[in-house]
């Protein structure tokens, strides 16, 4: 298991002062399965670090269908980013897949320790950046790759996971129908 300090330290460096400073503001949290981290219609102001578990981001359509926007597992950290930044309504649910455990902060005071800590400001950029590639990387694959290459990336960068929550929601989160996953799965095992 990665520890919060360790995930932020693989970032960027950061300094003991800074670090005392953020460690103080994570408070433990236990999400169990079903549990939700944060819901559409409200205004996000926790940020959160699974150091277990499964959380998965979901936007409803119209019509109520849920659509599996992201799959994030430990060490990762989950919020309604668009409304923590602009202070909007958010617009995604995060739901815990498994039974979680979490370090949670309000997400003004751990900003609000920019100016105190540059390196820690740096840290933050630097982890938007990382989130800004990988949602980038994933839109290509969405438009560019068939649904099995997309299943045999997602297979790649998460090992064992389609052990551990159903299957429905990977084909959500790989743009596919549930049946569409079947058959690619079966058509591999072959």
């Amino acid at each position: 298991m990665v520890s919060l300090r360790d995930f932020i330290l693989g970032i960027s460096p950061l300094s003991e002062s800074a670090w005392q400073d953020i460690n103080a503001l994570f408070l433990p949290k236990q999400l169990r399965k079903g549990d939700y981290f944060i819901t559409e219609g409200k205004t996000a102001t926790q940020i959160g670090f699974i150091s277990s578990g499964i959380v998965r981001a979901f936007a409803k359509g119209k019509n109520g269908q849920e659509y599996n926007k992201h799959l994030f597992t430990a060490p990762s950290f989950i919020g309604g980013y668009a409304s923590l930044i602009t202070g909007n309504i958010n617009k995604i649910n995060q739901e815990a897949l498994t039974d979680c455990e979490l370090l949670v902060a309000d997400y003004n005071k751990l900003t609000g320790l920019y100016d105190k800590h540059p390196d820690f400001e740096r840290v933050a950029r630097k982890l938007a950046e990382l989130f800004f590639a990988a949602k980038e990387q994933r839109e290509i694959e969405l438009v560019m790759l068939s649904a099995e290459e997309r299943y045999l990336l997602f297979r790649e960068r998460m090992p064992g996971l389609e052990f551990e929550i159903p299957l429905y929601h990977i084909a959500s989160y790989l743009g596919v129908s549930a049946v569409q996953l079947s058959r690619i799965r079966k058509s591999l095992a072959r």
